[in-house]
């Protein structure tokens, strides 16, 4: 059989010492390493141009010149890696070469003479100097006698201390060159790299030897302290392990005498063990852990470790469960008593319970509430949560970054402790509660870990029924909890995430909406809050009506209940100071608790023109209108685009002037103009961000109303991407911009004509009222949006 590997090797009589060194050698750098004269080892090479310049020495003389890389901070180092190498090593004679099958070079060499750097004379492929051997001579001294007889002894006492091969005392012993014993001795002496570079470095032989004594005392010295605190360390593990083996010995007689050998605290566990409602494995692994605990002094660390591992076993509910609510009239009563509207999510929620009537055994759905904050996504899972008859347990994710918090920490950690899911599940006391994961969509990521990542198991029905915690490391089944995730974006959620849950979205409430949830819970919820009764306080329709207008604007009813509790507060305070007796608070009644209206219809408040129209915009907080304004003055055909537009909002606008300029014969706009003049569009609340594809029709309209001179209608508003064929193309968020257009005073909608069916999923009260333009090209938006004669 053919060998993996290629071998080169000289065979040759002659004494590589006895060769002469020529004035030119290659270089060949050493990291982290001195090679002293006289040593001979393998070396280990990868490098591309270290491998051709072994190469080439043995097609020659076989022999280089091998020097070390100084240790300097990366901000100090050269350009010129010659730069940074010392300019005293030695020259070696290669004596065999093997190559690996992995393209590694095994090089067997010696250094035969110290050698000195003088110049480089070749970079690439790899260094080459000239050099100058550095002559080592020996002198008869009776000082140098001495010293190397001190050398041996001091190497000898090393050699028996720290358990080195005794090899190597013989070999000092052996060796008759005063150079070669100093060199020896100082390889063996783990000094730092520039201190053995110090030693090669020193030419006379005294001083070497004397360098190389301190050095071995210093090391003699460290090796001694070292055994010293080793025995010490023993003799008190011989202590330790004598307690033990009498402790042993003490369970044993009393055991023999038939006196109790377990103390009440174990007899306790053990009791406990034996009750509990455990499966097969964790009923194993709770056994196993008090047989050890039994053997563990009280005293010990470990014990309290292991009694806190034990107890988690036993508290945790693995076989423990809660009867579903099955009745799904019943269900449906309280998912209606407890909020107004949201039907998809109710209808989804008993077509569950109905399912679950039929087969007991299913999994429980993965559920996500994806809406803007205040519209109930939180408290909707309290009350699914009192519909089924489950407990209810929330864990907040908002900010956590470490995977540890969803998994748990392992059992060799201090303090360690298992992930929140576990956690929850003990404090929750049975194995199918609901879990509601809030603030999915702001998890964080460090060096930690990816919180998502974990959660992927957690949300898989495929995986989750043996979902195993870093501190247990028993698999716990969670495939019959019901969980339930609320997100603001749906964006943010990595997708394989995102794949795992029934995505169910909660759009903002319209004005009708929030006037019955008002009526039906906030205020009731704050009279009870603030001590008082129907019968102390009297809101009409429209009061309530105002409030929504006038002093909130939002998606949910978060600044709603905030203004009724104000409202509240300063008719307690009445009540209280004896002024009134009832209080009917009406529109004109609320300036006295409110302070002055905060919001007027942004459509009223504007001035009016050409150039100016009202576009349609999502947040993750709703729906809101959206202001384009347009100006032109003398200039160069430039266009200024402000109000902290994003890239894509951007584009829209420039697509926007390409399709006017493209179009202008069309809309009687002379091409000069467009060469004259400058156009500014500014989109107003500029501090605050705006992007996306969706004012591309609002653009257009306000554009070609600057340069017609035909003002947009004010109670026209729109949304759509645009083309620069003069396409207009579907968007999302169509129910929050319509319910801005509501809030906003809005009689016209221009919409893409793909966007149809989502106006046809539009609640009846919302669409009353509004008259919606779907549109397939800029012009139908244009022939609806513009008024019909040019003002000035």
């Amino acid at each position: 059989m053919a060998d993996d590997n290629t071998s080169t090797e000289k065979l040759s009589n002659v004494n590589p010492a006895d060769l002469p060194i020529p004035d030119e050698l290659s270089v060949l750098p050493l990291n982290d390493f001195v090679f002293f004269p006289g040593m001979g080892f393998p070396l280990q090479i990868s490098n591309k141009s270290s491998k051709q310049l072994i190469d080439d020495a043995l097609l020659q003389d076989r022999m280089i010149a091998v020097v070390s890389h100084k240790k300097i901070s990366e901000n100090e180092s050269s350009k010129n890696v010659a730069d940074d190498l010392y300019s005293t090593g030695v020259a070696c004679y290669i004596h065999k070469l093997i190559k690996s099958q992995e393209g590694l070079y095994q090089v067997v060499m010696s250094a035969v003479k110290k050698i000195q750097i003088l110049e480089y004379t070749t970079l690439e492929p790899y260094l080459k100097a000239r050099v100058k051997v550095l002559e080592m001579k020996t002198e008869k001294d009776k000082e140098i006698d001495a010293l190397i007889l001190n050398l041996r002894n001091q190497f000898k006492k090393m050699v028996t201390l720290s358990q080195l091969p005794p090899e190597l005392y013989m070999t000092v012993a052996a060796i008759s060159d005063p150079f070669y014993i100093g060199y020896l001795i100082a390889s063996q002496l783990n000094l730092p790299l520039a201190e053995e570079q110090k030693i090669l470095e020193i030419v006379e032989l005294k001083e070497m030897l004397r360098r190389v004594t301190e050095e071995l005392a210093k090391r003699l010295e460290t090796v001694e302290m070292s055994n010293e605190i080793q025995k010490a360390v023993k003799e008190d593990m011989d202590d330790k392990q004598r307690e033990f083996f009498l402790r042993q010995q003490l369970k044993a007689i009393r055991k023999e005498l038939g006196e109790e050998d377990e103390n009440a605290d174990i007899k306790e566990l053990r009791q406990r063990v034996e009750e509990a409602k455990l499966g097969e494995e964790p009923r194993k692994a709770a056994e196993k852990e008090l047989d050890r605990l039994a053997k563990i002094p009280a005293s010990s660390p470990e014990y309290t470790v292991a009694r806190t591992y034990l107890e988690w076993i036993l508290d945790l509910p693995w076989e423990v469960s809660t009867t579903d609510t099955i009745d799904i009239n019943e269900a449906q009563s309280i998912l209606d008593k407890d909020h107004y509207g949201l039907e998809m999510i109710k209808k989804r929620i008993i077509e569950f319970l109905a399912v679950r009537k039929l087969k007991q055994d299913m999994h429980g759905p993965i559920l996500c509430f994806v809406g803007p904050p205040g519209v109930g996504k939180t408290s909707l899972g309290q009350s699914i949560a009192r519909a089924l008859g489950r407990k209810f347990v929330r864990i907040s994710l908002g900010g956590v970054r470490d995977e540890a918090e969803i998994r748990g920490h392992r059992r060799t950690y201090i303090g360690a402790l298992p992930g929140r899911i576990i956690q929850s599940l003990r404090k929750a006391g049975s194995n199918n509660p609901l879990f509601m994961l809030d603030e999915i969509d702001k998890l964080g990521m460090d060096f930690r870990g990816d919180p998502s990542s974990a959660l992927l198991e957690v949300l898989d029905p495929e995986q989750n029924f043996s979902f195993a915690d870093h501190y247990l490391e028993i698999a716990f089944d969670l495939s019959k909890v019901m969980f339930i995730t609320t997100a603001n974006i749906i964006d943010t959620i990595p997708g394989p995430l995102r794949d795992r849950m029934e995505v169910i979205e909660l759009p903002g409430y319209t004005e009708d909406e929030k006037l019955m949830i008002a009526k039906e819970h906030l205020i009731e919820k704050q009279l009870e809050a603030h001590g008082l009764t129907e019968d102390d306080l009297e809101l009409t329709d429209d009061a309530i009506r105002n409030i929504i207008r006038s002093y909130t604007r939002e998606a949910g009813v978060r600044n709603i209940e905030r203004k009724l509790a104000a409202i509240c507060r300063g008719v307690a305070k009445d009540i209280v100071a004896g002024s009134t007796e009832k209080a009917a608070i009406d529109t004109k009644d609320l300036q006295k608790y409110l302070g002055p209206i905060r919001f007027f219809p942004e459509i009223m408040a504007r001035t009016w023109g050409a150039g100016l129209a009202t576009g349609l915009a999502w947040t993750p907080v709703g729906g809101d209108i959206l202001f384009i304004e347009s100006a032109r003055m003398a200039g160069k055909g430039g266009l200024t685009l402000t109000g902290k537009l994003g890239e894509v909002m951007k584009e829209s606008a420039v697509a926007a002037m390409t399709f006017l300029r493209a179009k202008a014969s069309q809309f009687a706009i002379e091409d000069a103009v467009f060469a004259e003049t400058d156009t500014h569009v500014h989109v107003p609340e500029g501090a605050i961000p705006k992007d996306g594809p969706s004012a591309g029709v609002a653009m257009v309209v306000s554009l070609t109303s600057l340069f017609t001179g035909r003002p947009v209608r004010k109670d026209v508003a729109m949304t759509g991407e645009i083309t620069l064929r003069g396409d207009v193309l579907p968007v999302g968020g169509i129910k929050e911009k319509v319910i801005a257009a509501v809030r906003a005073g809005i009689k016209d909608v221009i919409l893409p004509h793909l966007n149809e069916k989502d106006v046809i999923e539009l609640p009846d009260n919302v669409k009353e009222g509004i008259k919606f333009h779907l549109v397939q090209s800029i012009e139908e938006a244009l022939d609806i949006a513009l008024e019909k004669d040019r003002k000035q």
